[in-house]
């Protein structure tokens, strides 16, 4: 049973945003029974995929184990909660149906033109080929959106309404895939105001920035880490494989490569890389390590008890899940 909320998150990805703006309206927070593990999409850690096999975010994992691993739900979840700005008052059966067409909108046909537009690479020869219809579909839509805001400026009337918070991360994406066009659009001027009020607010800069979202990725304890120099990491993709110990030993000299746990990555930095030169990260898998025929073993530092990973032989490159550049002053937001 884990001892408070933990959330799955990508910083950049609109639903994972949705997600964050619906709990930071609930007045949760990180740090304050909220856990943010911020996910590297190339390098999923096991814990995400334990909770939801799927690997997609956001996840929240409760207290009791349950899971919530779809963006909408989270955010229901956390308004059932606390609800302070009225975010789920719909105002009557016709006005939740509206709502519930909208957010299917954005998610179904929206998201589709969404992704071919912007990601249009991604789906091959036939994907440039059409990335100007579905730039137009996706337009059609936005117009649509455009006529409703008239009415009173939000979707669904004079104040904002979960639909408004649940597509406008997604507005912002697509604004993003070619900002002048899309501000050049007369239009579309009822739309750009509502999403301008969006980007400018206080809500989108606050889940945008620490601690809602970070731009390192989580550290996950069922992997393993190591400084290495940025000169002697080129030098290995050069030689196929990682054989240096730590900071001036190579590995044929100490007889094993030292690493960390997750918790003794920081203190490790300072410790032996204070003054050094560009550091680079590196993210271990201790299964592809176990495949490869590396043995790990926990042992104890020189003159000290607290446990450390050793590998006994090589690094193959393939056990290297992530090569981070290492900073050593906290990122500003």
């Amino acid at each position: 049973m884990t001892a408070q909320l933990q959330l799955y998150s990508f910083r950049r990805c609109p639903y994972a945003i949705r997600a964050r703006l619906a709990l930071a309206a609930a007045g949760l927070r990180p740090g304050r029974g909220l856990e943010l593990r911020e996910v590297s999409l190339g390098s999923k850690p096991p814990e995400l995929l334990e909770a939801s096999p799927k690997g997609t975010v956001p996840v929240l994992v409760e207290p009791s184990g349950a899971v919530l691993e779809e963006s909408l739900a989270i955010m229901r979840w956390a308004l059932a909660r606390r609800d302070p700005h009225g975010w789920l008052a719909s105002g009557g059966d016709a006005a939740a149906a509206e709502q519930e067409a909208l957010i299917a909108e954005n998610d179904g046909p929206f998201k589709h033109h969404l992704d071919r537009t912007k990601y249009a690479s991604r789906f091959g020869a036939e994907g440039d080929a059409r990335r100007t219809e579905h730039r137009q579909e996706a337009l059609r839509i936005l117009s649509g959106w455009n006529r409703r805001l008239q009415g009173g400026g939000w979707l669904l009337g004079p104040r904002p309404s979960l639909a408004d918070w649940a597509l406008l991360p997604f507005v912002r994406q697509f604004r993003l895939a070619d900002p002048e066009g899309f501000d050049a659009r007369s239009d579309l001027a009822v739309l750009q105001a509502w999403l301008a009020r969006f980007l400018q607010g206080p809500e989108l800069a606050a889940v945008m920035a620490s601690p809602w979202a970070e731009r390192r990725p989580w550290r996950s304890p069922r992997w393993l880490y190591h400084l290495a120099l940025e000169p002697e990491w080129r030098q290995a993709h050069q030689a196929g494989m990682y054989a240096r110990s730590t900071r001036g030993l190579a590995l044929e000299e100490v007889g094993f490569i030292h690493a960390s746990y997750a918790h003794q990555v920081e203190a490790t930095a300072e410790r032996f890389f204070r003054d050094a030169g560009p550091l680079v990260l590196l993210t271990l898998d201790p299964r592809r390590l176990e495949e490869a025929g590396v043995p790990v073993r926990a042992e104890p530092a020189p003159g000290g008890s607290e446990l450390f990973p050793h590998l006994y032989g090589p690094l193959p490159l393939e056990a290297v899940l992530r090569a981070d550049p290492w900073r050593r002053e906290p990122l500003q937001p």
